[in-house]
């Protein structure tokens, strides 16, 4: 068997939102969120895109969205590229869903907890070996919560769990390991079929299942995040080769070590910034003026700019 890679948006939602998709997810967010407790019993799968009914506040296009037993809500997104301000972005999407609840006159205690659930295939942060993070209002130095928890962000970071197959022991393991792993394996490994809603994943994931229309659009989302990270590293190593020519060109007049800082920081910043315009060059005829925002980190104006052009 060949199994799709969960980690591409067209996979994700396919696994995880489709109308199959209920008890999967269930099983999926009590691993991630409840650290493999059943707590979550029942959910309703929703529509992923968030309009905002205040004219001036960015759409949101989220992968899996779900309202819970008892209305709080979840947003689920899998996130490959590490795009610039993804950070700022996730917070955005997170408190824009809470306070989109309500319409005029309605009172707030009418919200509903909003909990962001993001899987990055790259590292979030640097200064901490755990694979998932678990953020909350907390008072600073006290740590007491600000009442009960209405907003809460959640991280996997793929990279960061290195767990074989004879390792996993709890729910979480093997849910993280089906993130990561599912693309190389060719059978569903015997450890993972004692939990049914995985099996059941790895079924929707069977390449077999899938029709000749699926099958092309997963292949083309898979070739447009190769080119987009090949770009970026491209982007990358040319700004900072760039970065350094300029940096000691002006040391050499300035003075090596100050010359060496702010040219090399200066001429990086210029080298993106002309790599950033070229990829969304690029795109124009692809993709909308928002995800081209996301992909290269320019802004919508900037985008509607080049457009124009």
């Amino acid at each position: 068997m060949r199994f799709i890679n969960p980690k591409t948006d067209f996979a994700f939602k396919k696994i995880f939102g489709s109308n199959q998709s209920k008890p999967i997810l269930i099983s999926f967010l009590n691993a991630m969120i409840y650290d493999g407790n059943p707590t979550i019993t029942d959910l309703e799968i929703i529509d992923p895109y968030l309009a905002s009914r205040v004219q001036y506040l960015k759409d949101s296009y989220l992968d899996v969205k779900a309202r819970l037993t008892g209305g709080a809500t979840v947003i689920i997104e899998m996130q490959v590229l590490n795009v610039e301000s993804f950070a700022k972005r996730v917070v955005y999407n997170t408190a824009k869903t809470y306070s989109t609840q309500l319409v005029r006159g309605e009172g707030y205690f009418k919200l509903k907890p909003v909990i962001a659930l993001t899987i990055t295939d790259f590292e979030m942060f640097d200064n901490d070996r755990e694979v998932i993070s678990h953020f909350v209002f907390k008072e600073k130095k006290r740590l007491f919560d600000y009442v009960d928890p209405e907003i809460e962000l959640i991280f996997i970071e793929l990279p960061k769990f290195n767990k074989q197959l004879d390792e996993l022991e709890t729910l979480t393991d093997k849910w993280v390991y089906f993130m990561k792993n599912a693309p190389s394996l060719e059978v569903i490994p015997s450890t993972m079929e004692t939990v049914s809603e995985i099996q059941q994943a790895f079924e929707i994931a069977n390449e077999t299942n899938l029709n000749p229309e699926e099958l092309a659009d997963l292949e083309a989302r898979e070739r447009y995040i190769m080119d987009q990270q090949g770009i970026l590293r491209k982007g990358i190593e040319e700004a900072l080769a760039q970065g350094m020519q300029q940096g000691m060109q002006q040391g050499m007049q300035q003075g090596m070590q100050q010359g060496m800082q702010q040219g090399m920081q200066q001429g990086m910043q210029q080298g993106m910034r002309e790599k950033a315009l070229e990829i969304a060059r690029q795109l124009l005829n692809v993709l909308d003026n928002q995800t081209i925002s996301q992909t290269t980190g320019l802004s919508v104006e900037d985008v509607q700019n080049l457009r124009e052009e």
